[in-house]
């Protein structure tokens, strides 16, 4: 049953069961106290020293503004234009047939 509402009611009554009505407050609790630093948010220059020590390190490559496109790119975009061309001069064909019969 995992996944289901059934499921979960079944979890929480054996958590319950095995360690108490308040698990969840308790584990809140010392997770509220275990914080000490603030993050990023609370120190920039920390935040900055950082970005940049993993800027380093990264196996990334540097940013690309120009990038030419694969043959194979080049190749299916031309078909598509060659399918869109030819879906034009099937209709314009049909359009042509049909107002004859009128």
């Amino acid at each position: 049953m995992p996944g289901t509402k059934a499921g979960a009611a079944k979890a929480m009554k054996t958590i319950r069961k095995k360690y108490g009505d308040d698990f969840f407050s308790r584990i809140g609790r010392d997770g509220g106290r275990n914080g000490h630093t603030g993050g990023f948010y609370a120190n920039r220059e920390l935040a900055r020293k950082a970005g940049a020590k993993g800027g380093k390190i990264s196996r990334r490559g540097p940013a690309k503004k120009n990038v030419e496109k694969k043959p194979i790119e080049k190749k299916v975009e031309e078909d598509i234009k060659k399918i869109e061309e030819g879906n034009r001069i099937r209709e314009n064909f049909f359009r042509k047939m049909f107002r004859r019969n009128k």
